[in-house]
């Protein structure tokens, strides 16, 4: 293992154990030297390293940002953002990541299924929503990158900006979820199908998991012929 990639791989655990969320700006890259302990010239390396695997974007000017560049810049996120109904985000969200889901029980890598685990693990032992919300996210853009198909990546980080850039106005009554969370299990369904290279199960259990969130924050935006569906899952 050469040494830049050694840095690369402790540069993406670091990211991972944080918490980022995809488009998340990561800290400069002189704190990232002290925190690393490595040189300027180094670390870019590493960066570019993990730029080519599609872990982090490079806007110059601006930082590094979490995930591959999105299709759209961000001035163009903030305009659909602006633009696209919140109902809108949510059919979208219906057709494309089931089947990312599918695609990914027939391409999912070692490392692709390791990160899924990681993920749903991690938003189980989440200290407050905020971290929750964190691990969520990185488990979709998992299972996204874990479809090796570029198009569909940049397609859902596109409609994960724009969803990002809508508040939703979600109210919280607790500090974190609560040990029998709904979306614990559905994870741990849409994760194991995913593994098993069951592709109906892994899109099946994705519709149902999105059907029992949604149900929760956006009642009006799941179909009528599904609402009997997110209300028992709750």
């Amino acid at each position: 293992m050469t040494k830049t990639t050694d840095l690369a791989q402790k540069l993406r655990a670091l990211i991972d154990e944080t918490g980022y969320r995809y488009n998340d700006r990561i800290p400069p890259e002189r704190v990232l030297c002290k925190t690393m302990g490595t040189t300027r010239n180094q670390l870019r390396k590493a960066l570019a390293e993990l730029e080519a695997q599609g872990r982090v974007w490079r806007h110059v000017g601006r930082g590094t940002f979490v995930g591959s560049r999105p299709v759209l810049n961000l001035q163009d996120v903030t305009y659909l953002g602006d633009q696209i109904k919140p109902e809108q985000v949510v059919a979208v969200r219906f057709s494309i990541e089931p089947q990312l889901c599918r695609l990914a029980s027939r391409h999912a890598t070692r490392s692709d299924r390791e990160q899924m685990r990681l993920c749903a693990l991690r938003c189980r032992e989440a200290e407050d929503w905020r971290a929750y919300e964190a691990w969520d996210n990185n488990l979709h853009h998992a299972i996204a990158r874990a479809t090796q198909n570029q198009l569909f990546l940049y397609f859902f980080e596109t409609l994960n900006a724009v969803r990002r850039s809508i508040i939703w106005g979600q109210p919280r009554q607790t500090r974190k979820p609560a040990e029998d969370y709904s979306s614990f299990h559905q994870h741990d369904i849409i994760v194991a199908a995913i593994e098993a290279g069951d592709a109906d199960l892994a899109a099946e259990a994705m519709h149902r998991h999105l059907i029992s969130v949604y149900s929760r924050i956006l009642p009006d935006s799941v179909p009528r012929e599904y609402r009997h569906e997110g209300a028992s899952a709750q």
